[in-house]
Order: C-alpha cells, then structure tokens, then sequence
C-alpha cells in the first residue's frame, strides 16, 4: 500500500538538480540539504502513515543501523567470499521457518521486498509446472493461479511477468477467501492457489486451512501471503491469543512469504520466500554456464544483494528475542 503524495511534501523553493555538480560539496553541506528535503516527509515515528514503516523504537532501531553499517559494503551474491552472510542468510532462514511451523526439510532465501519474495514464489510454480507435467498439459500451456479478490497485487506483476493468468475470485461476506469460489475456479490449467495472512485491504486472515486441502487434493501448490503477519502472528500465538494454523503446521501449504522489516522491524529490505523441500525451491533458482566471465548463478531475481540488509536481520532476530516480540 502506498499514499498519495502531497504537492506540499515537495520543496517548491528549490530547483531540481539536473546534472552532476562540477564541485563536489562538504560532507555538511550534503547532509544539511538532506535534512531539508525530509521536512516535508510524512512522520512516521509519531504514527502517523500506515504500511511504509514499522518502527520498533530507538533502541532496536540503533541495533540495526549499526549492525547494517557495518555490512553495508559486502555483497551477498558471492557468499564464498563473504561466509559471514552465508552464515546470517542461513541462520535467518532457520529461524523463520521455525517460528512458521516448519521442519528440518523447509528452505529459503532472503529477498528484498514482500514482491520479490511473492513474484519468486510465482516463478517457481511456473517452473515446476514444467518439470512436472509434459508440454500439451494446460498447467504448462496456459498456467493459472487462484486468489482471492484481496491477494496482494504482487501477484498480478508476476503473472504480467511469467505469462501466467491470475484467476480473482469473489470474496466472502466476511471479507476473507471465500473457499467455495476458489474450490469451483481451479481448473486443470491450475498450478498453485494463494491466501493471505492478513490480506492488505481488511487485515484480515483468510482460511488457509480448507484452502490448502483443495490445493493438496489437486495436486498442484499452495502459497501463503504472510508479509505483513509472518513475524506477528506467530507472536499473537505465543501470548496466549487464539490464532487459526496458517503455516507449514498445515498439510498442502508448499511456501510462504514474509517481511522482516515489517514486523520483524529489521531494516528495508528483507522479506524471505521459505518452501517446504529442497525440490520446490530448486524451481527458482537460475544458472548460466556459458559466460565467459564464469557461472551466474542467483537464487532469487537480484544479483547483487546488500550484505547490510541480511546483517541487519540477523542483528533484530537475535537481539529481541522470542520474549521481546511477544512483548
């Protein structure tokens, strides 16, 4: 979600800067005109802008800063010469899967955004639509996801991307996933069906439970949307509160996606994509062989990925602690 600029959010007295200035400037004058340009911004550390920032306080946020700082050079697309990120990319992986139900088995990379994380997990159904039904199947001809009305729109951007056709369909009277509707749209060009927890326009959690059975009856994968509640709810949960299963603790869910600089309050950006097996993630992963400049090989849409990013979360995970986010 976003908001509406404001024209007074913009500095009217200034010109834009066209060009490169000949001169460079004092590191004071760079900073002072920084400073500036964000007294327009919206004030998000007194509450006041919904989606775009998650503040977990000065103290945690201090934490970040200086553990992103002190990564801010390192490049995660080589973790051979950087095994300290392999270490904090993989620590973080282990301990988010743990915390959404999953096993020894569950997999997963870091991304940069809730979109890549959503658009990889489209990308790899796509691919393992491929590798496992023959080239005249409509899963491979003409693939389709089912969602509900209220799935983030990140999805639509990789259906645009990957060619592979969003099927909407209506929602319930209590504004979830309405699971007759999306039971009676799977058709044999169906590969995955997606619910949120919670889904962006009413917060809501969609009955990920009967859902993913249908996806399991068909054969075909299930996502989970938990971007905004994957470093919530299992928190609400452990507080005592009731919450319905969402996670990998339910049969037919194949992956899931989730911020941690949401609710993790980790710094922008780090979300993750976790699936439940090796088997599924090898789907979104790319090599090339054939360059002369060596193997290319990414797990997720980015080359280069900030050191300071999988730093940072590692830093938030282990600083707060179960207790400080049931806090």
């Amino acid at each position: 979600m976003s908001v509406l600029l404001r024209s007074s959010f913009f500095l009217k007295e200034d010109e834009p800067v066209t060009s490169l200035p000949e001169k460079g400037q004092s590191k004071d004058e760079v900073l002072t005109t920084m400073q500036k340009a964000r007294g327009g911004d919206v004030g998000w550390r007194d509450g006041k802008i919904f989606s775009l920032v998650y503040y977990g306080g000065e103290e945690a946020s201090q934490v970040v800063k200086e553990a992103y700082t002190m990564f801010m050079s390192e490049n995660a697309l080589n973790p051979g010469a950087f095994p300290s990120l392999k270490k904090f990319e993989s620590e973080v992986i282990n301990m988010s899967a743990s915390l959404l139900g999953g096993d020894e088995d569950v997999v997963g990379n870091m991304t940069s955004s809730g979109t890549e994380s959503i658009v990889m997990a489209v990308y790899a159904a796509r691919e393992w639509a491929r590798a496992n039904f023959p080239d005249t199947d409509p899963k491979c001809r003409a693939p389709e996801i089912v969602v509900p009305l209220s799935v983030h729109p990140a999805i639509e951007k990789a259906g645009h991307y990957f060619g592979v056709k969003v099927v909407h369909t209506p929602l319930g009277d209590d504004f979830r996933a309405n699971v007759s509707a999306m039971r009676a749209a799977v058709t044999p060009a169906t590969i995955m069906m997606v619910g949120s927890t919670p889904a962006y326009p009413h917060g809501l959690i969609d009955p990920i439970k009967p859902l993913a059975q249908i996806a399991l009856k068909a054969g075909i994968l299930f996502h989970v949307d938990a971007c905004a509640g994957g470093f919530i709810l299992p928190f609400v949960r452990k507080a005592g509160y009731m919450m319905p299963e969402f996670d990998f603790r339910v049969p037919g869910v194949t992956s899931i996606s989730a911020d941690l600089h949401k609710y993790g309050y980790a710094a922008k950006g780090a979300s993750l994509i976790l699936y439940r097996n090796k088997e599924l993630r090898r789907h979104m992963m790319f090599a090339y062989m054939d360059w002369p400049g060596g193997i290319y090989a990414t797990p997720t849409m980015t080359g280069t990925r900030p050191g300071g990013a999988i730093a940072a979360a590692w830093a938030i995970l282990n600083y707060m602690g179960e207790d400080g986010y049931v806090r």
